[in-house]
């Protein structure tokens, strides 16, 4: 605060610098507040507009005593069906998204159509009842030029914006003042046309420009205006699809199946019935519907399924009704029947069509699901390539499947995860050898309730190198495991010998030096000091001797060298009270060095627990090398919790680890095996460790 008022600012000028205190966070949130409530005023005052002049164009017509085919001809039913659909999306999207530039659109767009029936419908109780020209023409040229804005301006607005209310990149936002400006041209187009609002009426609006073939260029670039518009809108969706995460696309779905659905109604209604252009309209308010829906509640159906059926059938259907045309205009030639042999054509023709265009409606939809082994591939690349490893293989197939998430997980630890989770969730268990390595979760599709038949056929197929992905990762951590422990191991032992060497070794030698000088000063003068001398240096003399044997032998048993593996454990059996009796298959002259020290310990280890804690009087020692050494240890004790395995001993009979089994346990997988001990068959306790070869190979050198 000092520094700023040093430097000249004041708070008062400048209330941004402390808002909290100067109190612009309560304006901030009354304001906000205030402004959403006259934004939901306006949407619902809009929404009452359009909802007026739909009902007023209806009632006039019914007033006017007009059929409903006049009522469709002066565009009274089409528009205040749009009119009112517009409306009501519009009204829901301006309520709930008011950030959102389409619910306001839309409702522009409601106003505008709407607004034409309104027209229309008073026009023809003007007619009826003889109301002035001036009025009528008035009436005309309101209708003429108001449902043009929305084809103009709202539509591709709409669409160039649709789903967030913003341009797809900033690069296309000039697109928007584009359509803006050049919107005028087409209005003026439709409103200025000198023909009437319709063919029975012979009143003409203001504003008409007479036919002329100067005007004619400028109407034809009015057209190529609209259409290149529309069709850069497109392009804009289709780049939000490519590029779009899992609800925008679920979002442009909606859209392209209200699209197909309108598609499909104007080539039925005019290959089919020839009813017209009027009609075919009615079928617009599927587009502000599905509009609704994508925005508001994107996951109310599984959309991709529905897509897809709608798509192919309606592919189909234009197909069957183009081929079945032309093969009846050229064959009608040849003479009678040949519509018949047409018909039989087609219906033959037919499924083998329907199922290659549901595979490719699929893969556009649903992935490689219809592929399995492509799918395979795809995700087998990934998992391959060591860098992405298994995030990469997730977020491939979540890409391939479609899916919005995917995960995986082992020892209830989720390793690696792509998308969003959604509230449905299938598991695919992993397994490997028998055993399971961990779990594959992948999110159901929005609509989906559960997986699918083809999905789960995929994903069991993609579960057997996902698991051998997981269990290979598992191993290499275990590996990187053992490699650290060996490296504190060995730091450990560094110290230990540091330590007993400076603590013990070196003053015990130091102490021998300073003997050995007293003992020269006193030779001469006093030979019975010196003798003396002499005696207590040749006792710490042998003292040294012992700590180098002790700190040796820890290092390595010096009777391995001497002795091998099995002379050495029976000179350590002979130091016990214990019958023993060591059996060994093979020659173990060519264990690795780490195997021999490893399994000369375990079994020491093991036969000094028999002799100290499980009342035996005999105990076995077996070794067997194949490609593990086998090493086992077993007596004839009480067993229970005081046996072989150095156990604390507990009355119940339960084995309870001590220092000696951790002890055991520890060599073993330092080398990457195993050592277990506890009860034997016939009584007794047993201790059995498996050390592999390989590894303790690679780990000595």
């Amino acid at each position: 605060m000092e520094r700023l008022l040093r430097h000249g600012v004041r708070p008062r000028r400048d209330r941004a610098i402390f808002p909290a205190a100067l109190g612009a966070r309560p304006y901030a949130r009354a304001s906000a507040s205030a402004h959403h409530e006259r934004m939901k005023v306006l949407a619902w005052g809009l929404f009452a507009v359009a909802v007026t002049e739909a009902v007023a164009g209806v009632t006039a017509a019914v007033v006017a005593g007009m059929t409903f085919e006049a009522a469709a001809e002066s565009f009274i039913v089409t528009n205040s069906a749009i009119g009112l659909s517009l409306a009501c999306a519009g009204v829901l999207l301006a309520w709930q998204r008011p950030r959102n530039a389409i619910g306001w659109l839309l409702l522009a767009a409601a106003v505008t159509q709407a607004g034409t029936a309104a027209g229309a419908g008073l026009l023809a109780i003007g007619e009826v009842h003889g109301w002035p020209e001036g009025m009528q023409r008035t009436l005309v040229t309101f209708a003429a030029y108001s449902w043009p804005w929305s084809i103009a301006l709202c539509l591709p607005l709409v669409l160039l914006l649709f789903p967030d209310g913003r341009p797809p990149s900033p690069r296309w936002a000039w697109l928007v003042p584009v359509t803006v400006l050049t919107a005028p041209l087409f209005v003026l187009e439709m409103g200025a046309s000198p023909t009437g609002l319709s063919a029975g009426s012979s009143v003409v609006g203001y504003l008409t420009i007479p036919a002329h073939e100067d005007l004619a260029a400028l109407w034809t670039a009015t057209e190529v205006r609209g259409a290149v518009l529309v069709l850069a809108a497109l392009a804009g969706l289709a780049l939000r699809y490519r590029r779009g995460g899992e609800r925008e696309r679920r979002q442009l779905l909606w859209l392209l199946l209200a699209v197909v659905l309108v598609f499909a109604a104007v080539m039925v209604w005019w290959g089919v019935f020839e009813a017209g252009p009027v009609l075919v309209l009615l079928a617009i308010p599927l587009v502000p519907i599905a509009i609704t829906v994508a925005i508001l509640r994107h996951g109310l159906l599984d959309i991709r399924l529905i897509v897809s059926r709608t798509v192919l059938y309606a592919l189909l259907t234009s197909g069957v009704i183009a081929l079945y045309a032309l093969l009846v205009t050229v064959l009608g030639r040849a003479g009678p029947g040949d519509s018949v042999f047409a018909t039989v054509l087609i219906a033959v023709g037919f499924n083998p069509v329907r199922v290659r265009l549901q595979r490719v409606v699929d893969r556009l939809l649903y992935g490689d699901r219809v592929d399995p082994a492509r799918a395979l591939s795809r995700i087998g690349r990934r998992l391959a390539d060591p860098a992405p490893g298994l995030a990469g293989a997730v977020a491939a197939l979540c890409t391939v499947l479609r899916l919005p998430f995917a995960a995986l997980r082992s020892a209830d630890v989720e390793r690696t995860s792509y998308g969003t989770a959604p509230e449905r969730l299938h598991t695919v268990p992993l397994v490997y050898g028998g055993d399971r390595v961990g779990e594959l979760i992948v999110g159901l599709r929005p609509g989906e309730r559960a997986v699918s038949a083809a999905d789960a056929r995929v994903l069991e197929l993609l579960a057997v190198p996902l698991a051998v992905a997981v269990h290979a990762t598992g191993l290499s951590e275990e590996l990187q495991r053992i490699r650290e422990h060996i490296v504190v191991a060995r730091e450990d032992e560094r110290r230990r010998l540091r330590r007993d060497l400076h603590d013990g070794l070196g003053p015990t030698l130091t102490g021998v030096v300073y003997q050995a000088d007293a003992a020269g000063n006193v030779l001469a003068d006093d030979p019975a000091r010196a003798k003396e001398l002499l005696l207590r240096l040749r006792a710490e003399v042998t003292s040294a001797i012992e700590d180098i044997r002790r700190l040796v032998y820890g290092l390595r048993p010096p009777a391995l060298d001497d002795l091998g593996l099995v002379g050495a454990l029976r000179q350590q059996a002979e130091r016990l009270s214990l019958d023993v009796s060591i059996r060994a298959s093979h020659n173990l002259s060519a264990l690795p060095a780490a195997v021999e020290v490893a399994a000369y310990r375990i079994v020491t280890e093991a036969l000094n627990n028999v002799a100290r804690h499980a009342r035996a009087t005999t105990a076995r020692v077996d070794l067997t090398l194949g490609d593990r050494l086998h090493v086992e240890v077993s007596d004839d004790g009480a067993g229970g919790g005081d046996g072989v395995g150095g156990g604390d001993g507990a009355s119940d009979g339960a084995w309870r680890p001590g220092v000696g089994l951790r002890s055991m346990r520890e060599r073993a997988e330092e080398l990457g095996g195993t050592c277990e001990a506890g009860p034997g068959d016939g009584g007794g306790g047993r201790v059995v460790a498996l050390l592999p070869l390989a590894v303790a190979v690679a780990v000595a050198s």
